[in-house]
């Protein structure tokens, strides 16, 4: 269970997968840890050096006082890759995970070697939504909006009371730091990526289950088309989480991808 002092934080994260590998990055969403992607990395880590990490104010990493800038992030998502002696790595950002892989891109696009853009867009949301979600959970907690944040995010198949990982998956959210999540909350409002993506010149796949109701498929898709040759893919059955709901899909989605991407060269 690593920590270190990543960026002047502490950071929880992990490495799966054999040593000299091309590295595989995957970014959890906003009010999850890097657990979500436990059904995925078997798949993956038989040929990639799979990095998970709980960003700033998640899981078990350090809570700094929010607000947060979409800027930290990608400030903490380069200082990892510099703590793992990564040059270069293909990038799987989930939601948030996206917004901050874009950040990284425009702090130094030469770090990745591809990027998968999973439920996620340049832009995610507006500012009276995001401010309202702020004030509801500073004035009642996570928990009080946690129905509705759960709705979007997995299909009613999935959200059966009966179904063990739901409620486990329910809990996460809920008892993940206030402090974090406002932190992110208020780097997501004010975050817009447009431009960044407009000028992306990296292989991009953006992927997108059926029924997100936290980015729908129409707005993954406009994104997708704002960067230059970029891949879309609609992953059935699955809501804002495919990694959970549809992980084997989700595997041999983003493996295929990053197995095109490094023997064209992109681990160069």
């Amino acid at each position: 269970m690593p920590f270190d002092r990543i960026n002047g934080i502490v950071l929880h994260h992990r490495v799966d997968g054999p040593e000299g590998a091309p590295a595989l990055v995957l970014i959890n969403s906003l009010g999850t840890d890097y657990r979500i992607w436990d059904a995925v990395v078997p798949h993956l880590a038989d040929r990639y050096r799979v990095i998970r990490y709980d960003k700033r104010g998640h899981g078990l990493s350090e809570v700094p006082p929010a607000p947060y800038r979409m800027d930290d992030h990608s400030a903490d998502l380069l200082a990892l890759l510099d703590h793992h002696g990564v040059e270069r790595a293909f990038v799987v950002g989930l939601s948030i995970g996206g917004q901050i892989a874009l950040g990284l891109a425009a702090r130094n696009d030469r770090r990745l070697a591809g990027l998968v853009m999973m439920d996620t867009a340049h832009k995610i949301g507006d500012e009276a939504g995001w401010n309202g979600r702020i004030a509801a959970i500073e004035k009642d907690g996570i928990a009080a909006i946690a129905e509705q944040i759960l709705t979007r995010w997995f299909t009613p198949a999935f959200r059966s009371p009966d179904n063990a990982a739901f409620t486990g998956y329910s809990s996460m959210l809920v008892n993940t730091p206030a402090e974090g999540y406002l932190g992110s909350c208020a780097a997501l409002r004010d975050a817009d990526h447009t431009e960044t993506a407009r000028n992306l010149k990296v292989p991009t796949l953006c992927m997108v289950g059926d029924q997100d109701g936290s980015t729908p498929p129409d707005l993954v898709r406009s994104c997708a088309d704002l960067i230059d040759g970029a891949r879309f893919e609609i992953v059935a059955g699955a809501g804002h989480l495919p990694c959970i709901e549809r992980p084997e899909v989700t595997a041999r989605l983003v493996g295929a991808f990053a197995d095109e991407v490094f023997a064209a060269g992109g681990a160069k």
